[in-house]
């Protein structure tokens, strides 16, 4: 049953819009990674590329890792958005 769900199409793309909502509802770039995967994934399910699941699982894992390098690279922490405490909340004004 497994495998047969892992080489629709459909299924991943799914999966892809659950991790997307999922982002959404905790943002940080970390599920937007994994969702591209997925949705990547199902392209190439879509396009008719045979693959059993362990070659799918490796695929997801792989776009997912690109996408997430993708990201950090061009969303991720800018040059100079360091915040430095001078004071400590304890302390009184």
């Amino acid at each position: 049953m497994l495998t047969e769900l892992a080489g629709t199409w459909w299924a991943w793309v799914v999966l892809g819009f659950a991790l997307g909502v999922l982002e959404i509802l905790a943002p940080g770039y970390i599920f937007l990674g994994f969702a591209i995967g997925a949705v990547l994934t199902g392209i190439v399910v879509a396009v008719g590329v045979p693959a059993g699941l362990p070659a799918l699982l490796v695929v997801f894992a792989v776009a997912s890792l690109v996408a997430w390098l993708i990201l950090r690279r061009t969303m991720g922490v800018r040059q100079g958005q360091v915040k430095i405490w001078d004071r400590d909340i304890n302390d009184n004004p």
